[in-house]
């Protein structure tokens, strides 16, 4: 894995693609996706997972489910985060992720 590369997560490719309708764009948007390898999602991920959502659901900061596991996988691997969603940045508080900077 190099320092620039970028990956995905099966249920992040799927979220992705499920929210195109239109055929044409769905198949366009599936192949540029191709060039992101997915990550292996191993045990330990869903347990930490579900580990981070009861450490912030303990002082009151919510996440979705897929958000937890983003978080483990990326904890796990010491990989940061690409994301828009401003969702991350309470669980930063409180958990070990890094948010890749956007500039």
């Amino acid at each position: 894995m190099g320092a620039k590369s970028a990956f995905l997560i099966g249920p992040i490719r799927q979220e992705l693609l499920s929210g195109i309708r239109d055929k044409r764009q769905f198949e366009g948007v599936r192949e540029r996706l191709r060039g992101f390898p997915d990550l292996a999602i191993e045990e330990t991920d869903y347990e930490s997972g579900a580990d981070f959502y009861h450490r912030c659901r303990a002082v009151g900061i919510q996440g979705s489910h897929l958000d937890f596991l983003i978080c483990a996988v990326t904890v796990r691997r010491v990989m940061s985060i690409f994301t828009t969603d401003r969702d991350f940045v309470p669980l930063e508080r409180i958990l070990t992720i890094r948010l890749h900077a956007i500039h």
